[in-house]
């Protein structure tokens, strides 16, 4: 992985994180900025105020990631009216976030970290087996961030059915405090 300096970029966007820190339950996330579908960059310091939930998977387009985000896509409104905005995240390019996003109607944006910015901040990247090959990947996580930015809630090796049901569920109970 090539180092990170303030002014790394993709796609002419400054990808900015600290990934020395990780982020753990009950701790302040550290600060971070990527860029985003829809011609944005997303920062966790902009995000005060939200709730924020963010959902990693391996790869776009994808059976298991396209089940995930359609939950996600499905629930969307739940999630909002609760107080909480949702972000995805994968290695993928803006590119094939942009044409993920559209097929599968998204109403939330994607982020793409290909530095492994984030990834590394949530401690998300794992050796897995593909096709009897040991390859490093996204395992399948999601994270609960209140709204002054503290991580309440973890969900790691995820299975996708039922997965966003009791992520609301979660958001719902942080709202009520």
């Amino acid at each position: 992985m090539p180092a990170l300096s303030p002014t790394t970029k993709i796609n002419n966007q400054p990808i900015k994180g600290n990934t020395m820190s990780t982020a753990s339950i009950g701790k302040r996330v550290p600060a971070f900025s990527l860029p985003a579908t829809g011609d944005q960059s997303i920062k966790l310091s902009d995000l005060k105020g939200s709730m924020v939930v963010i959902y990693f998977y391996p790869k776009d387009s994808t059976p298991g990631c396209t089940k995930e985000s359609q939950g996600f896509r499905d629930h969307h409104l739940k999630f909002r009216r609760n107080g909480a905005m949702v972000l995805g995240v994968s290695r993928d390019s803006i590119n094939s976030h942009e044409n993920f996003k559209l097929k599968q109607a998204l109403p939330f944006e994607l982020l793409p970290d290909a530095y492994e910015t984030l990834c590394n901040i949530f401690d998300v990247i794992k050796m897995k087996s593909m096709y009897g090959k040991q390859v490093r990947g996204i395992e399948r996580s999601t994270f609960l961030i209140d709204a002054k930015g503290v991580l309440r809630q973890e969900w790691r090796k995820v299975k996708v059915d039922g997965h966003v049901e009791e992520v609301l569920e979660a958001v719902k109970a942080l709202k009520k405090g």
